[in-house]
């Protein structure tokens, strides 16, 4: 990536015309060949910006021309460049979430007591032939239980473990089974169907289950 601060003037030809005056920015050359120009009060967005495929010409006259395939031309005027500097950054590794719904479902195994006293773990990933079951587990009474896992609950959420209770229903093994509709948020007309169509409904508190102390001041 290739970091320049420059007072320059920007314009832009092609479906339209756009101009930026003379001020001091900052020029992104990224290695994908996205060139991309930015102030100090947009937050990430751009002022104006060039996607790749596109090429780069550094004229003699500090002129700076970017030209797409579709022939649109970003042109910059460099009228004094006060930083300039190119940095390798490497493959990224991608952005890890924290929380992801495989994470809620490793947690949630190791502490299944979370959905009731008495329930024990059967498996995670129960296989059928639709795709795998997040948790299947018993409860105090011996019931067989299927968990489905959700980050953010919503109506797609409830369908998907209805189409797996009606499988898992089919297998005299595991019958009768009931299903537990858990994520850390549910919205209400999730919430209503799974009601409907008696499936169980379970808020999941993330830094419960990693066993972080809540720090808000308690009475007791």
């Amino acid at each position: 990536m290739r970091l320049v601060i420059a007072r320059c003037s920007v314009d832009y030809a092609g479906r339209l015309t756009a101009h930026l005056p003379s001020a001091p920015r900052l020029i992104l050359v990224k290695a994908d060949g996205s060139v991309s120009i930015h102030a100090d009060d947009r937050a990430y967005k751009p002022l104006n910006w060039m996607s790749p495929p596109c090429t780069l010409k550094e004229g003699d006259d500090s002129v700076w021309t970017v030209v797409n395939k579709a022939g649109e031309k970003l042109i910059i005027t460099m009228e004094e460049i006060l930083h300039d500097s190119s940095h390798e950054l490497g493959v990224d590794p991608g952005l890890i979430k924290d929380g992801v719904e495989a994470h809620l479902q490793e947690l949630l195994a190791d502490r299944i007591e979370t959905l009731g006293e008495g329930y024990t773990l059967i498996r995670r990933e129960y296989p059928t032939a639709i795709g795998p079951v997040d948790i299947l587990c018993r409860d105090a009474d011996g019931g067989t239980v299927a968990v489905e896992i959700k980050r953010r609950g919503e109506i797609d959420g409830v369908e998907q473990l209805t189409r797996y209770l009606e499988l898992l229903n089919r297998d005299p093994h595991l019958a009768p089974v009931r299903g537990v509709f858990a994520a850390q948020e549910i919205k209400p007309q999730a919430r209503v169907l799974a009601t409907d169509r008696g499936i169980g409904c379970t808020v999941l508190d993330y830094d419960a289950l990693r066993g972080i102390e809540d720090d808000k001041l308690r009475l007791f």
